[in-house]
């Protein structure tokens, strides 16, 4: 199976997403009886918690490849003969 990049910033959005047409859903049902600042807040509010997440999940991922490319680096040096210098 192939590996994929995982985007947490993706899945706060959609979630927050979620959450607003579960509000509207209950409110056009007559279930609950919301203020429309209530979902200007949580829109506003969610799309902030998905760049947050978004940022932080960069940062580490930075983090992360950098600390691999210095182990790379001070690993052994890569051959010079062999097929892969004909490419």
């Amino acid at each position: 199976m192939l590996r994929h990049e995982i985007r947490p910033g993706r899945a706060v959005a959609g979630l927050v997403m979620l959450a607003l047409a579960a509000g509207y859903a209950a409110d056009a049902a007559g279930l609950w009886d919301a203020p429309p600042a209530f979902f200007v807040a949580l829109f506003t509010g969610g799309l902030w918690a998905a760049v947050l997440t978004t940022w932080v999940a960069y940062r580490i991922r930075r983090r992360r490849e950098a600390r691999r490319a210095s182990r790379e680096k001070d690993g052994a040096p890569a051959s010079s003969s062999g097929s892969q210098a004909m490419r």
